[in-house]
């Protein structure tokens, strides 16, 4: 049975927690079931427990599985059996609880469609019911940031109607153009996307009637009072659109730690579409948790 978030002054009080303070170090884990886990969730996820460990923290685990078309309950059993039969121990989530769940998105809906009102009341994003094509054929020419298509200006709305519900529509995150989003990544370094140059106004509610990722993270890393987010260097860009998520809504920033790829003898990197790579796979094949790690 699917738990059921708060509404209310009862939801006030799940969003409304100060995230970063008195908390100590929270970490997470945040698998999505679309296919199985390979090696290269397997390496980030061993290094978010790590750094767990280290501080003397806590370990969440969280199951994001919002894309409904793709997400299968027999991946979701999988990823958990994996997880387990790696070394991987959360102490808070499935099959452990703690106070700031549910632990599985789909459970959480009803939390994002209070931050999208939060959003749309301070018309910082906007309804785009454009298509792909219409946003193609907008383009004087293409113009790609990390496989992003730069949404033209053009199409932005000078003004719309309040609504008190999504609807069937996507809706929009007006960018600042022009402005540098800089953060300082605890693996990498230095960062910094111009906004309306490497990125564009970036979807944060989907016309399927849910949020994207870029604002269901946001909202549950928040939520959850997560104080540092272990995940792949290819989330680089999102972390900016992130940040200013974070700002728009007022909330403190959390630290960054993006791990390198790991990638295959030819330098692609590794897709759950990968079967040969997958834990499950190699653990068929007789390999040990302490043998894969020798993979990396």
């Amino acid at each position: 049975m699917n738990e059921v978030m708060p509404e209310g002054s009862e939801f006030e009080a799940v969003i409304g927690r100060t995230a970063h303070q008195g908390c100590g170090y929270r970490g997470r884990l945040a698998p999505t079931p679309t296919g199985h886990l390979h090696l290269g969730h397997a390496r980030t996820f061993w290094i978010a427990q790590q750094r767990a460990e280290r501080a003397g923290g806590q370990l969440v685990l969280r199951v994001e599985d919002l894309g409904v078309a793709r997400c299968k309950p027999e991946y979701y059993k999988d990823l958990i059996e994996d997880l387990s039969w790696f070394g991987l121990r959360w102490q808070e989530g499935p099959r452990v609880g703690g106070e700031y769940g549910p632990y599985r998105q789909c459970d959480r809906l009803a939390l994002y469609q209070g931050v999208w009102q939060r959003l749309s009341q301070a018309r910082v994003i906007y309804p785009s019911p454009h298509s792909r094509k219409d946003v193609a054929n907008a383009l004087s020419a293409p113009h790609e940031g990390e496989g992003d298509i730069i949404f033209p200006r053009k199409l932005r709305p000078d003004s719309w109607e309040m609504l008190d519900v999504p609807g069937e529509v996507n809706w929009r995150f007006r960018v600042p153009d022009g402005e540098r989003i800089k953060f300082v990544d605890q693996n990498l370094g230095e960062f910094c996307f111009v906004a309306g140059e490497a990125f564009g106004d970036f979807v944060v509610w989907r016309r399927d009637g849910f949020p994207s990722y870029e604002l269901s993270v946001v909202v549950d890393d928040y939520a959850m009072a997560i104080s540092e987010v272990v995940r792949g260097e290819d989330l680089l860009l999102s972390t900016a659109k992130q940040i200013l998520l974070y700002r728009a809504l007022g909330w403190a920033v959390p630290s960054f730690y993006h791990c390198r790829l790991v990638r295959d003898k030819v330098g692609k990197r590794l897709a759950k579409r990968d079967g040969s790579r997958s834990l499950r796979t190699l653990r068929q094949q007789g390999l040990t948790p302490a043998q894969i790690r020798k993979l990396w």
